[in-house]
């Protein structure tokens, strides 16, 4: 079967994508892992018979990294916090100025005999996401707003790639695509 390719460029201002052995003071990977990869492309569109599985991420900008600081008034706080009013302030290690260029490759979801699941709108190929994902991205509609981390990190756009950028030529890493998958080093979303 054909899988379609989905290429995306998404600048911002600021974005932390947390590694999980930093907590409780977030430290940044130098790009999106590819579950956040594929959560970014289903924030715009998601279609229940596509699967979506990013293949690539590259650099654009130098890897900057930021101090971040910024108040926690959430249930996890002491309870002598919580009993003042008092929020937390956690501190984070983020990256500023930043700009990624996705890619990832579209097929179908297979149902338990091999039969093609069906989609909200009736349609079942590939080739009518990618229709429906860039007509969603002109009209700037989405399932909800894409980020560049946490909540408060939205991009400035995102889109089809643009004129003036390319690969950051000395930007060159490797990170895991999943926490299950840090030891396997051949099942690595590649950063170039």
């Amino acid at each position: 079967m054909k899988s379609y390719l989905r290429q995306l460029e998404i600048p911002g201002p600021i974005g932390l994508w947390a590694r999980p052995d930093t907590m409780p003071h977030p430290v940044s990977y130098v790009g999106p892992t590819s579950s956040v990869v594929k959560g970014i492309l289903e924030a715009i569109l998601r279609w229940k018979s596509l699967n979506v599985r990013p293949t690539r991420c590259e650099i654009c900008a130098p890897v900057q990294f930021h101090r971040y600081a910024f108040n926690y008034g959430g249930p996890l706080r002491k309870s002598s916090q919580i009993k003042d009013r008092t929020s937390l302030q956690i501190f984070a290690q983020a990256l500023i100025n930043v700009c990624y260029r996705l890619y990832a490759e579209m097929d179908l979801n297979r149902g338990l005999y091999g039969e093609p699941a069906e989609s909200p709108g009736g349609e079942c190929a590939p080739h009518a996401y990618v229709d429906a994902l860039q007509r969603r991205q002109e009209r700037g509609r989405w399932f909800y707003t894409p980020r560049l981390g946490w909540k408060e990190f939205v991009p400035d756009n995102v889109g089809p790639f643009r004129d003036g950028t390319a690969p950051y030529a000395t930007e060159n890493h490797e990170l895991p695509t999943s926490p299950r998958l840090v030891f396997d080093e051949t099942e690595q979303l590649s950063l170039n």
